[in-house]
């Protein structure tokens, strides 16, 4: 059993699952502070569309995911502003568009030997050495450029007004974010698939802000937990011989609704005090 953990695939599979866990946890953050999860959901959705165009055209799918993402990002923020619309609206609209895009564009792909359903739900066990550098990669710069502005983002987060009144410029910041939530949904993609990527965004960023809502611990506790759930959810799919994706999403959201269930009842028992 424990000679199934030395093989390359899982190491591999290990080893992304630890950084893409972290660096979705962490940018959770700021999704679940801003209310940003439906357009991460939004985002999500669309990466199809972009690992569709890459595999009719012969890109790489993670690189044609990452632009077509940010595009699909960065336009419902724009429509939002320039239409007066709510942005669940134009997430709506985006996230069926660019689905039924993604549909139709890999009607067109001929190749038989496409793994469709490990881009929908995830397939880390899959992992490339190459897919594998392109994630750490993507994971390590979007964790750079988050420190860079971590304050300017934090304010805007917490008190949006008073950024604005700091001279910080939100709707730049908000772009900004829209851009590396692209980037993080693409390399979630091997992990937990497009279908269930917003999970690995949301749920351990929302369990850490059962807990405290001080940024800095926030963001730590929110970055172990993900990695956590990752690591757990790859062990548990090796050893149940269970879907991966599927899996981690499922272990992440138990530790939410137990983080759930343990903080309303110390809020009951101090009730009762």
């Amino acid at each position: 059993m424990l000679s199934d953990f030395l093989v390359p695939t899982i190491q591999r599979a290990m080893i992304a699952g630890g950084i893409v866990g972290l660096v979705c946890s962490v940018i959770g953050v700021f999704v679940v502070l801003r209310g940003l999860a439906f357009i991460s959901a939004g985002i999500s959705h669309s990466a199809f569309a972009g690992v569709a165009f890459g595999l009719l055209f012969g890109i790489n799918p993670f690189i044609s995911a990452l632009v077509f993402c940010s595009v699909i990002g960065l336009l419902i923020g724009k429509v939002s502003d320039l239409g007066n619309l709510k942005e669940d609206t134009s997430i709506g609209i985006f996230l069926a568009a660019s689905m039924a895009v993604g549909v139709i564009a890999m009607s067109f792909v001929k190749s038989s030997q496409i793994d469709i359903i490990g881009y929908l739900f995830g397939n880390i066990l899959s992992l490339s050495a190459d897919n594998l550098k392109l994630s750490l990669a993507i994971g390590i710069t979007v964790l750079i450029i988050l420190f860079i502005f971590l304050k300017e983002f934090m304010l805007s987060s917490f008190d949006p007004d008073q950024a604005v009144i700091s001279g910080i410029p939100a709707k730049v910041l908000t772009y900004i974010l829209l851009v590396l939530l692209s980037a993080v949904t693409v390399v979630s993609i091997k992990v937990v698939g497009i279908i269930l990527g917003t999970a690995l965004i949301v749920a351990p960023a929302a369990t850490a802000l059962q807990f405290s809502r001080d940024f800095d611990r926030a963001l730590l506790l929110s970055g172990c937990i993900g990695v956590a759930v990752t690591e757990i959810g790859i062990i548990l799919s090796v050893l149940l011989n269970s879907a991966p994706g599927a899996t981690i999403t499922l272990v992440a959201t138990v530790v939410f609704f137990t983080a759930v269930t343990i903080k309303h009842l110390h809020k009951r028992s101090l009730r009762m005090a």
